[in-house]
């Protein structure tokens, strides 16, 4: 390329100066000054490249950098990948890393930062990413491995709040807890804050893992060593608390505040434990001291007042949430739970005004519900259907919302005559409302009127060609049904719904249904394997059990069998296909009604 050709380029491109400057240096560095200076530059700060570079090296490299300077920072991630593996480069893996960051692919930012974690093991940067990168997918196993080794490599490293968010999510305790003792063995015995953080996040995961004696002895360790810790009380008044032993708790919490006065998590737990012991004024006490200490929050008294709420301790939340009404900031919710307590109260209008004042936004709809409910639940019916009807017309926007949810209260009031009417009604007015004439649909097939579904659906079908719902709920029906000459349509119509949602687990469910219906058991399987995995529900475990059987893998029809019945109740579908195939139950009998 000539010369001329990259002064050009370098006056668009503020990363261009790096290879100009490799090729007027030999290859072999950079001058001082570059693109760091740069504010627009989103990859300024990354590092130079300073190794040499053969004709090939060197036209990738400078394909990646105006890749970047562009905005194809896929292209450029790769460009830099290619360049960090043929040149074993740190400062390139690095540089790939940076602009995967910007490609907005997580896989590809992965793919970066591992291959920058093989080149520079004893740098805990790219460890810390990859925990991130694992947090944000769920994989709190590699999260917990990746920040343990940015810790190995000298970085300080929080451990409590990673446990803490992967309990919270559900997470299996026991290779985390596994994990994190391996670590303990490996590390200096002394009592770093390093160490006391790993034995903490440890306790943690005991506690949850069902070893709380292992927990408690841990905890209790620690107090000696270093009670000046305050995390080491919150901790203890925590599992206090889970154990339901609020003496334990109250004690734990006032140590911890001798220890650090004024935290906010110490005091919270506190009043918790004041609640759990029965002392409402202690409890009240330690909430006004965490205000005043704080900051009158409107989210904090929130907080609290559902704190009281959740213990029915109706006087001191109003107390709380009074305060915060009364002016344009209001927030949405103190209206809502000040509805509850007037409702718990039997102060049905003055509970109704609160409600009303729920304006629109994310509490708007169980606000309306929450009063129509209580005005039926008060022989009020009437009154119900009038606040509705006076809601639609002054919140049009809500107005198919607010039909719906009258229609799903009639239901439940035995009136399913009136509730019929009402959609009849709605929709003669508006015949292409999407939401009314779906809900219509279900409302048919629910009584085998399956005629009057395919209508309703066809016609928001028409209408809306790319309704996914519409197009899957049709499809569905058909398979389910087995009816003759249709499976075929039935796939095409699922087959549509996938294009236009194709991680969408209930469209997964169908498009393996539908296989199965056609006698494709194996082609079925992975598909209600994904949608299972995707969204635990018993009417695809019912699928993913027949089509298991089917293919004569009994084991793992029965033990999804024994997992659905562990995790739901209710399981009608569950217990119409063990009608159906009785054998899955093993004793070859019907499932017990």
């Amino acid at each position: 390329m000539p010369r001329g050709t990259l002064l050009r380029l370098s006056r668009h491109a503020p990363l261009a100066p790096l290879t100009l400057a490799l090729l007027l240096a030999g290859c072999q560095g950079l001058p001082g000054a570059s693109s760091a200076d740069d504010p627009d530059d989103p990859m300024a700060g990354a590092p130079p490249v300073t190794r040499g570079l053969d004709a090939a090296g060197l036209s990738g490299l400078l394909q990646a950098e105006l890749s970047g300077q562009r905005g194809d920072y896929v292209p450029a991630t790769r460009g830099f990948l290619e360049a960090a593996e043929r040149y074993d480069s740190v400062a390139l893996a690095e540089r790939a890393t940076l602009a995967a960051r910007f490609s907005e692919d997580p896989d590809l930012l992965d793919e970066a930062a591992r291959r920058w974690q093989e080149l520079d093991p004893g740098s805990a940067a790219p460890s810390r990413l990859l925990a991130s990168l694992a947090i944000q997918r769920g994989d709190w196993n590699a999260a917990l491995a990746n920040r343990l080794a940015a810790i190995e490599q000298g970085a300080a490293e929080e451990l409590i709040g990673l446990v803490e968010g992967a309990l919270d999510a559900g997470a299996d305790p026991a290779p985390l807890l596994a994990r994190l003792r391996e670590h303990l063995a490996s590390i200096d015995a002394a009592p770093t804050p390093a160490r006391q953080e790993a034995e903490l996040a440890t306790a943690l995961l005991e506690a949850a893992a069902g070893q709380p004696a292992a927990a408690d002895q841990r905890l209790a360790r620690l107090a000696r060593e270093a009670p000046e810790l305050p995390e080491l009380w919150q901790i203890r008044a925590r599992l206090a608390l889970e154990h339901e032993t609020p003496a334990a708790a109250r004690s734990a919490a006032r140590r911890g505040l001798e220890v650090s006065p004024g935290d906010p998590r110490l005091m919270l737990l506190l009043a918790q434990a004041e609640l759990a012991l029965g002392s409402v004024e202690a409890a009240e006490d330690a909430v006004q001291d965490l205000l005043e200490e704080h900051g009158d929050d409107p989210s904090l008294r929130l907080g609290l007042a559902r704190l009281f709420l959740e213990q029915e301790h109706l006087a001191p939340a109003r107390r709380l949430l009074l305060p915060l009404v009364g002016d344009d900031e209001t927030p949405p919710l103190a209206f809502l739970l000040l509805g509850a307590i007037a409702e718990e109260e039997g102060e049905i209008d003055n509970a109704l005004l609160y409600y009303r004042q729920v304006p629109e936004g994310e509490q708007f709809l169980t606000a309306r519900l929450s009063a129509a409910r209580m005005l039926i639940e008060d022989d009020r019916l009437l009154d119900a259907r009038t606040f509705l009807r006076l809601e639609r017309l002054r919140h049009e926007d809500y107005e198919s919302d607010l039909a719906s949810l009258e229609v799903e209260l009639l239901d439940e009031a035995g009136l399913p005559e009136q509730a019929n009417a009402l959609l009849d009604s709605e929709l003669s007015r508006r015949p292409d409302d999407e939401q009314l004439r779906y809900q219509r649909a279900m409302r048919a097939f629910a009584d085998d009127d399956l005629a009057a579904m395919e209508a309703d659906l066809r016609h928001i079908i028409e209408h809306d060609p790319d309704n996914a719902n519409a197009l899957n709920a049709l499809g569905y029906t058909l398979a389910d049904a087995d009816l003759e000459g249709r499976l075929d349509e039935a796939r095409e119509l699922i087959e549509r719904a996938h294009e236009l949602e194709p991680d969408n687990p209930a469209i997964l469910d169908s498009l393996g249904w539908v296989r199965y219906r056609q006698g494709d058991a194996a082609g079925a399987l992975p598909w209600l394997e994904r949608a299972w995995s995707a969204m635990p529900d018993q009417e695809i475990a019912a699928h993913l059990i027949e089509v298991l059987w089917v293919l004569g893998e009994e084991e793992r029809a029965r033990s999804l069998l024994e997992e659905v019945r562990q995790r739901f109740e209710e399981r009608p579908l569950i217990d119409e296909l063990l009608n159906r195939r009785p054998e899955l139950d093993g004793a070859g009998a019907p499932a017990a009604p």
